[in-house]
């Protein structure tokens, strides 16, 4: 039986012009968007704001974290060839400000899936080149060729999930995950690309303790991860992993402190915060839109000299 949820954790219908035809239009492109696979608590706001989260390849998942709700089994090798496409021009079409690219785990193909969301990716900045694009990606198991080859499709943030602190990632996410993977991800993009935002995401109350938070933001700023989100791990059925606790919003005010303290350039903190938040997102935007116009007009007085 699932715990009775605290009064912060209650969130009004999602409702809104914009949520209303956002939901009518990927209804009619038959399109997955995570917000819903996921049925999170932020979707109304999100959508009403003009920022929404795609999955690609599927909806069905080869990894079955004991977290999560998505379908897990073996697609086969299944997959739409012609998705790239849909997915930017279905993009292209709702007037968003900033899309979140995800996708399922596909262990079954050989390259995991990466080429395929590298394609979507700069199919996406080919139609709409001033659309921010953040990408939410699996781990490719470390292999840093099928890693590098997604950053260079240019994404403007790159984000890898560490989940769970180190103790209980065994116990949290599928076997073939792992935190020093996601740490590795983290770093790979950075090393291979300095200048892109690297992001990840840490769900509190499955029985954490704070040193342990402590050691995994430290271990993030020390592979250069730049955005830190912090959420309530909420139970999404009887199968899943029980809420070992409900984290107070007070108390993810203190972590936003302290992340802020140790230099991450952005931090989301709250029991309904995911790792693909609109407050986030917002500030990202400016800050991504701030840095390509100074890269612009020093290119124009590099040309002019």
């Amino acid at each position: 039986m699932r715990a009775p949820k605290p009064s912060w954790l209650k969130v009004k219908a999602p409702s809104g012009e914009n949520y209303t035809r956002i939901k009518d239009l990927l209804g009619e492109l038959k399109l997955a968007t995570v917000c819903q696979e996921a049925k999170c608590p932020n979707m109304g706001e999100c959508w009403s704001g003009g920022t929404a989260t795609f999955m690609l390849m599927g909806e069905v998942c080869t990894r079955g974290c004991r977290f999560c709700n998505v379908k897990t089994g073996n697609p086969k090798g299944a997959i739409d060839p012609f998705e790239p496409e849909k997915v930017a021009y279905s993009i292209s079409q709702m007037d968003l400000k900033y899309v979140v690219i995800t996708s399922v785990d596909r262990d079954d193909l050989e390259d995991q899936g990466s080429s395929h969301f590298a394609r979507t990716v700069s199919t996406i900045k080919k139609l709409q080149p001033d659309l921010i694009v953040e990408i939410l990606t699996p781990d490719f198991r470390g292999n840093k060729e099928l890693i590098q080859q997604l950053a260079d499709s240019e994404p403007d943030v790159f984000a890898q999930n560490i989940e769970t602190v180190r103790r209980l990632t065994s116990s949290v996410r599928d076997p073939r995950a792992g935190y020093d993977q996601t740490m590795g991800v983290l770093k790979t993009v950075k090393d291979h690309k300095p200048n892109m935002y690297t992001k990840s995401s840490l769900m509190l109350g499955l029985g954490e303790t704070d040193n342990e938070i402590m050691e995994t933001l430290r271990d993030l700023r020390t592979v250069g991860c730049d955005v830190i989100t912090f959420g309530q791990y909420l139970q999404p059925t009887e199968r899943h992993l029980k809420v070992i606790e409900f984290i107070t919003p007070e108390k993810f005010k203190y972590w936003q402190d302290v992340a802020e303290g140790m230099g991450f350039l952005y931090v989301a903190s709250g029991p309904l915060v995911r790792s693909s938040y609109r407050a986030g997102e917002f500030f990202l935007e400016g800050v991504i839109r701030k840095n390509k116009k100074e890269n612009q007009e020093n290119l124009k007085l590099e040309k002019s000299i």
